[in-house]
């Protein structure tokens, strides 16, 4: 289990088949650095278009189609002392009778004090100069090359995982994506400093971090959409649209996970999830939505045994 240190020279704009720029063995430790959605590294200069470019892909050695990567994400410590949003909310998120009324969009700036586990907006108006949030990063688009050849822009998301921006992909949070293609091609960017539910504002708080992850391959995986473990939950997590698509895409994940892992049927897997699972609307801005289905570990553990997660 060996840790690599990767400093990028390149990145990409879509996750696809590409050659790796980093191969790996199951259960190895890289430390790399990723830029924001602009483009811009933690000196303040745009070293790659925007539109959330990747850094990677990394290979896992043994990957194959129909085995599971799972990513760890170990820490992500931000390595500039700033970030930025927009302002007003998406027009996907309000009444379409009051879109002609909202603002002009308008870039804010942000201070990440990464000691005080802070930021704080800069400028704004005098009742909001100066609000400050607790610094929660998360990973906003991360994932392996999808099946079939193809090369998809960052700006969406699928069953390979992609520009999910679901504020659980955290650290200490392990995703499992399904390989589609030889050595998986894992590729992450586009890190947010904070960020709530939705990315109703088409960003999270956009900053450039360095992040330290686990691969690992589980080989002979069932797995066909992102599943998640944090300390106290599973997760599933699915994109299309309209909405309703990808709460069923995650629902059925899910039945299919604690069936295949709980060993229970489809009846008890219904009073399961009727009277336990909670939803997080993950992203609503951009080209594909997401979902994410939840359960809480101590609520399954204290019927059944969980295997095998994720």
């Amino acid at each position: 289990m060996a840790v690599h240190r990767f400093a990028p020279t390149s990145y990409s704009n879509v996750i696809g088949t590409q050659p790796a720029v980093l191969t790996v063995a199951s259960g190895d430790t890289i430390i790399t650095t990723t830029l924001d959605a602009a483009g811009f590294d933690h000196e303040g200069a745009q070293r790659a278009p925007r539109g959330n470019p990747m850094t990677g892909p990394f290979s896992v050695e043994g990957a194959e189609p129909g085995d599971a990567l799972i990513v760890t994400i170990d820490r992500m410590t931000p390595n500039r002392k700033t970030g930025w949003t927009y302002s007003p909310v998406s027009q996907q998120v309000v009444d379409p009778r009051t879109v002609a009324d909202l603002p002009k969009s308008e870039r804010f700036e942000w201070s990440i004090d990464a000691a005080a586990g802070t930021v704080r907006l800069i400028g704004g108006s005098a009742r909001i100069a100066g609000w400050s949030f607790p610094l929660t990063p998360m990973i906003g688009c991360f994932g392996v090359a999808p099946e079939r050849g193809q090369a998809i822009s960052t700006a969406t998301s699928g069953p390979y995982g992609g520009n999910m921006d679901y504020r659980r992909f955290a650290p200490e949070a392990s995703i499992a994506f399904p390989v589609s293609v030889a050595g998986g091609l894992f590729f992450l960017g586009d890190g947010h400093a904070c960020q709530g539910d939705g990315e109703i504002v088409g960003t999270g708080i956009e900053t450039s971090f360095e992040i330290e992850f686990t691969l690992h391959l589980r080989k002979n995986a069932p797995g066909r959409w992102p599943r998640c473990e944090t300390a106290t939950e599973i997760i599933t997590l699915a994109s299309g649209r309209p909405l309703d698509q990808p709460l069923q895409f995650a629902t059925t994940e899910m039945i299919r996970w604690i069936v295949e892992d709980l060993g229970v049927d489809a009846v008890e897997a219904s009073h399961l999830l009727g009277q336990m699972v909670r939803y997080d609307v993950a992203n609503v801005f951009n080209p594909a939505y997401c979902v994410a289905c939840r359960l809480e570990k101590n609520e399954i553990t204290s019927r059944m045994s969980l295997r095998g997660a994720p």
